[in-house]
């Protein structure tokens, strides 16, 4: 059991916090795990890419790393292929995978940070999809007894970036495997404009899988910085998802509000466009600040500290609900 004591996490989130775990091991295959967890006790914590968490202050627990690799044809038929893909592969290489097979369904979520084991947990979207939308199931290995269980999408209560694993069932299990259905004949999504807007740049009439994901990779990497560059998490808030009343309120009280009107009848607001508004776009406190090409973006520009970071989100959201009466929600785990 190769179990590292004061063990510093600041290569293992893409903030860059330079904070400790009292106890760190990398987990390689379930039978790994199952031993670990014969050996240790509580207090746990499940990391992936690290990609979606702020960590505040030490922690004292034993950090589990998820490193189960491997991407695995299950099962196929003339239209859809089952694939089976460790918890600890990088998100975005699950993709770049299914693009050089042509299989389609994530494209649209290329570039995302993070493994594939914290997909379903954060239920990852962007451009129209969410993991959702291909998940069939997963697999699990319960912390507390260690035994391996299995989720079905219906176990899982997906809604807008959220889960039973956020809820519920936080921090009790360890996502090893995860199972997506991808098509064979694409289903292209292209009805976010920024999508349509970049393909017609391109004189792209009829594109293909890699165009669309070549398209979105092109998009963040103009809006979002390089974690490897200037410490991120990508989107610190939640769009909010606001009804037809407060809608109704924001749309005469702001003529230029932006909005996206829902299936179910309520309205999300882009959270980037609010906190833009508030003036904080580009704004820079300190060691940290929002981002000057996407207000949505808390960055550290090198030396910040996890507090000085969970701050200025706080100091975000005051300034929003002070202007337009919406509180911002976190898409990123505090610790």
């Amino acid at each position: 059991m190769d179990l590292k004591t004061n063990f510093s996490l600041k290569e293992y989130n893409s903030f860059g916090i330079d904070v400790n775990a009292s106890h760190f091991c990398a987990i390689h295959s379930e039978d790994q795990l199952k031993e670990i967890l014969k050996k240790i006790s509580q207090p746990i914590f499940v990391l992936g890419g690290g990609s979606n968490l702020l960590l505040t202050k030490d922690l004292n627990a034993t950090v589990l790393y998820n490193q189960i690799k491997g991407i695995e044809r299950v099962a196929e038929n003339e239209k859809t292929i089952l694939i089976k893909v460790g918890g600890g592969v990088v998100w975005d290489d699950c993709v770049s995978w299914a693009v050089a097979h042509s299989y389609a369904g994530i494209e649209n979520l290329s570039l995302i940070p993070g493994s594939v084991g914290a997909a379903p947990i954060q239920n990852i979207g962007a451009y129209g999809v969410e993991v959702k939308d291909v998940f069939i199931s997963l697999d699990a290995i319960d912390l507390n007894t260690g035994k391996k269980v299995s989720f079905k999408k219906e176990d899982c209560g997906f809604a807008y970036r959220n889960s039973v694993f956020k809820n519920q069932y936080k921090g009790q299990f360890f996502i090893s495997y995860v199972y997506l259905e991808l098509q064979k004949e694409a289903k292209l999504n292209l009805a976010y404009g920024a999508i349509k807007e970049k393909l017609a740049e391109q004189k792209i009439s009829e594109p293909t899988i890699k165009d669309v994901s070549d398209t979105v990779k092109a998009i963040r990497r103009m809006k979002l910085p390089d974690p490897a560059e200037l410490g991120n998490s990508g989107s610190f808030f939640k769009n909010p998802v606001i009804s037809e009343e407060e809608f109704q309120r924001l749309a005469s009280e702001f003529s230029d509000l932006k909005y996206y009107a829902q299936e179910d009848g309520n309205y999300k607001i882009p959270a980037g466009w609010l906190i833009e508004e508030c003036g904080w776009k580009g704004k820079r406190i300190g060691n940290t600040g929002s981002y000057a090409k996407q207000a949505l973006v808390i960055v550290n520009y090198g030396d910040a500290s996890g507090e000085e970071v969970e701050q200025h989100a706080l100091n975000v959201k005051k300034s929003v609900y002070a202007k337009f009466g919406i509180l911002l929600e976190a898409e990123v785990n505090i610790l």
